[in-house]
């Protein structure tokens, strides 16, 4: 009962989230500490994240729909902060709960999109990414609880395609000069294999 009560906040988020991409037309999938939770290890997250792709011509029409879905801005410049980081930063009025919304353009981005998996959460219909990506997008995002999310998918996850994730990390490694994005994937395959074995 009072998991109910925990995740009814995040649910009613993700509810609204989904019906306004599909009143957009727009394809998207859950990312971040709740995708993380899903397919690995269930943690505490009071916000969902979720990739996008959208042409920029059309963000401020599409912020302006969000909300019909009690999605508002966290800031006065939204757009201007989305032109930038390409996240924009919203708020789920009726929760109270944050998301934000990732605009993604790169080819990996598009692919994860296309790629994305519907499960059922809470009776909510909800696209995931496959677990390969979100190791990829965890790995790229380098913070501790990032890697720490890629040991837990890693753990709940046995039977994954490691080449595709070695070679994207590999590709964002170099074109980020941050080797040790590819190092740090390494330790915790290594790791892994070690507790199987």
């Amino acid at each position: 009962m009072s998991e109910i009560k925990v995740l009814a906040p995040l649910l009613a988020v993700l509810a609204d989230l989904i019906a306004w991409l599909k009143a957009e037309e727009v394809a998207g999938v859950v990312i971040g500490g709740l995708a993380a939770s899903l397919l690995g290890r269930p943690r505490m997250t009071r916000d969902v994240d979720v990739l996008v792709v959208v042409d920029e011509g059309r963000w401020a029409g599409f912020l302006a729909t969000g909300a019909e879905y009690g999605f508002v801005p966290r800031q006065s410049d939204s757009l201007a902060f989305a032109q930038q980081s390409r996240v924009l930063l919203v708020r789920h009025e009726p929760s109270g709960l944050d998301a934000d919304v990732v605009f993604g353009s790169l080819p990996f981005e598009r692919e994860t999109v296309a790629r994305a998996v519907w499960v059922e959460v809470g009776g909510v219909r909800v696209p995931l990414p496959r677990p390969e990506d979100l190791i990829i997008l965890k790995a790229v995002a380098h913070r501790p609880q990032d890697l720490a999310d890629i040991e837990a998918i890693l753990a709940a996850q046995p039977r994954l395609n490691l080449r595709r994730v070695r070679r994207w990390v590999q590709e964002f490694s170099e074109a980020l000069s941050m080797p040790e994005i590819l190092r740090d994937l390494e330790a915790l395959l290594s790791k892994g294999r070690k507790r199987r074995g």
